[in-house]
């Protein structure tokens, strides 16, 4: 297995923009890490299962992709547009009673599910980098930890980045929703962009 290639393809897609670390770091912003934590936990369980799904349905997932990944993709682009609209309409600390059912475990688990970054990253790293040298059961679910605490992680630091800046952000708030909500569209947009 080419181990370099792995790891850069891992964290270079783990870190960067996507709905749940954009979602961690809005939350984490808004609510604070502690609260914030269990949304997170709650992604890491979720993409987990989906790494899990990935490494043992992969041979049927490649031929059955095709036919459910534009379905998968309206879903999830809609799904990233309803919380970039969310995120612009968002007037406040007032507003914990409808938002804070976002920030939960199951809202952090079910995003998995309908995140094509996610499924697509999942797919990718498991068929390119770990099905051609390794099939064993032990070895495609230790794999799939690692790839689940890899998001974890860069879910937890998006969160750490919201709250370490709350002051500061929460002194710009409409500004920095705007910005969230533009990536979060442009994530949506970007994945009809091939």
């Amino acid at each position: 297995m080419p181990v370099l290639s792995f790891m850069l393809y891992v964290f270079v897609t783990s870190f960067t923009p996507g709905p749940n670390n954009i979602m961690a770091m809005l939350f984490a912003n808004k609510y604070g890490l502690k609260k914030t934590l269990k949304f997170c936990v709650g992604v890491g369980a979720g993409f987990l299962i989906v790494m899990l799904l990935c490494s043992y349905l992969n041979l049927l997932l490649k031929n059955f992709i095709p036919k459910i990944e534009f379905f998968m993709t309206i879903l999830g682009a809609g799904y990233m547009i309803y919380l970039a609209i969310k995120i612009i309409c968002s007037k406040g600390d007032n507003e914990n009673n409808n938002e804070d059912r976002n920030n939960s475990f199951f809202m952090g688990m079910i995003l998995q599910f309908i995140n094509p970054k996610g499924i697509l990253y999942g797919i990718t790293a498991i068929a390119t980098f770990i099905l051609p040298y390794h099939n064993s059961n032990a070895s495609l679910v230790i794999y799939s930890l690692f790839l689940a605490f890899v998001g974890f992680v860069s879910t937890f630091c998006w969160s750490l980045f919201g709250s370490f800046f709350q002051k500061f952000l929460s002194k710009y708030r409409s500004q920095f929703n705007i910005v969230m909500a533009i990536l979060l569209m442009y994530s949506a947009v970007s994945i009809f962009i091939k």
